[in-house]
């Protein structure tokens, strides 16, 4: 049985609270929140952080909820609390950097300027990151997810997902997912990893 971590739990019921005012009495408050393209009017610079903790739908808010349950303590443990936060933190802002200059390239060099306008929100480029650092510190790890009837060890798992975020979010393909989020809370959730393992050699 999973023990949740302290941190951990903190940041679920941050998560569930957030989605859960953002529904009902600041529905029309909540995007204030969201990460909008700096080059618009609507970006405030806290949208940085702020747009980690809103979800645009309950299934968006459950599959990273899980992903966060089913990660995050394996990490808090092997990091301690202060350093998973750290971790959580660069890896989802992290995410936000990337998804902006890929919006920046959008915006001057592609003809689809109209996404410029649509936000990004939700949790994905950390908990990409924690994936990440899971499958540095035990890439032999034996994973299940509920499409696949068998197990899957968790550098092969990272390979595909990594890989699939790449060629859908080159594709130009407007899938409604920021995958360059993904890439880039991978991206640093990555580096930060390496630099913490080989630092403590």
């Amino acid at each position: 049985m999973i023990q949740v971590t302290e941190t951990v739990k903190h940041l679920l019921i941050i998560n569930v609270l957030a989605f859960l005012a953002s529904s009902t009495i600041f529905q029309e408050q909540y995007l204030q929140f969201a990460l909008y393209y700096p080059e618009t009017n609507y970006f405030k610079p806290w949208q940085i952080v702020t747009h980690l903790f809103l979800h645009g739908s309950p299934s968006h808010l459950l599959f990273n909820m899980l992903s966060l349950f089913f990660i995050g303590p394996m990490l808090e443990n092997r990091l301690g609390s202060k350093r998973f936060l750290i971790f959580y933190f660069v890896s989802g802002i992290g995410g936000a950097l990337l998804h902006i200059v890929y919006k920046y390239f959008t915006l001057h060099y592609s003809a689809s300027p109209e996404m410029i306008m649509v936000p990004a929100l939700g949790a994905s480029g950390a908990i990409n990151g924690l994936f990440i650092a899971l499958a540095y510190l035990y890439p032999n790890m034996e994973m299940m997810l509920m499409f696949i009837p068998f197990p899957i060890k968790a550098k092969y798992l990272a390979m595909f997902t990594i890989g699939a975020d790449l060629l859908w979010g080159m594709s130009g393909y407007h899938t409604g997912i920021g995958h360059f989020a993904h890439l880039g809370g991978a991206l640093f959730g990555f580096l930060l990893i390496v630099y913490w393992t080989k630092k403590g050699r």
